[in-house]
């Protein structure tokens, strides 16, 4: 029996993003075992930036709860997300885990290539914003393969199943899990799939999920993208994850060799401005460190 795994991107209970998971996974077309995950559970703290990782096979030298979502998503057989729009953008929680991943080269293998669909969920008609990008830029960075995504709109926990349509999105994502993969109908990326551009010139984009820049014609009344596959990539091909973290692990010897270079510039500014501080240290959830549970 596979496993699924819903990641579910809000910390509201039985709110729009939980039961559109589990609505998702009821439309499947064979038996699974789902096992849920919700991010904002979990004490995933920034990123250091020590780049320990990378020469430890991926184990990490902060000692909170990354690596238990790393394996959750590697025990896996495909993965279902869902995560709301908060200000035009997806819920933090994605790309707080998003940050730490330097951590998941050293679990590719285990990651690599699960099959995988999200959901963007936003209160109001149209305003979604970037929050789509956002479910896609998860999806590809933890190294799944893309089948589906979509927006739905539901503000009140329980709303986006007033609308019928919101269900044929959910059977629709369903049948997609393990079945073939489903074309957008708007204009994207021939590389990646994305759909959201940067316009660089009149006639030049760049696209916002892998960074690919090329050029966007008319033609019989619909936009063309042609964008060009640059040498520096980060997920479109298991050679391309290799690449970049051997670049990544290459930045250490870059760094010895330029210290003597680049330290004095640093320590120009080190004395400039003066630092506000927060009044007492607090948790990753917001709680003091004095208080009690």
């Amino acid at each position: 029996m596979k496993k699924v795994l819903g990641i579910v991107g809000s910390a509201r209970r039985l709110g729009n993003c939980e039961i559109m998971v589990k609505e998702v996974f009821r439309g499947l077309d064979q038996p699974c075992e789902l096992r849920l995950l919700r991010l904002t559970d979990f004490r995933i703290e920034p990123c250091r930036g020590c780049y320990a990782c990378l020469f430890r096979d991926g184990t990490c030298s902060i000692g909170d709860d990354c690596s238990v979502v790393v394996d959750a998503i590697a025990a896996a057989d495909a993965l279902i997300l869902a995560a709301p729009a908060y200000f035009l953008g997806a819920h933090s929680s994605l790309k707080r885990f998003l940050d730490r991943g330097l951590a998941f080269y050293g679990a590719l293998d285990r990651l690599w290539g699960k099959p995988a669909v999200g959901v963007a969920i936003a209160g109001v008609p149209g305003l979604e914003g970037s929050t789509l990008l956002g479910i896609e830029n998860f999806l590809k960075m933890i190294l799944a393969d893309v089948r589906q995504t979509r927006v739905v709109y539901g503000a009140m926990p329980g709303e986006i199943f007033l609308n019928e349509d919101n269900r044929a999105a959910a059977r629709s994502l369903a049948k997609s899990l393990f079945g073939p993969r489903v074309p957008k109908a708007a204009p994207c990326c021939p590389l990646c799939g994305g759909d959201t551009f940067r316009f660089l010139a009149p006639d030049r984009v760049r696209c916002m999920l892998c960074s690919n820049a090329g050029t966007i014609r008319m033609e019989n009344g619909t936009a063309v993208m042609e964008i060009e596959k640059a040498d520096h990539q980060l997920f479109l091909t298991r050679q391309d994850v290799l690449d970049h973290k051997a670049w990544l692990v290459g930045m250490k010897e870059r760094f010895v060799s330029l210290r003597k270079t680049l330290k004095p510039i640093t320590v120009d500014y080190r004395k400039e401005g003066s630092w506000i501080k927060p009044h007492q240290t607090t948790t990753s959830h917001g709680q003091n460190e004095d208080e009690a549970p």
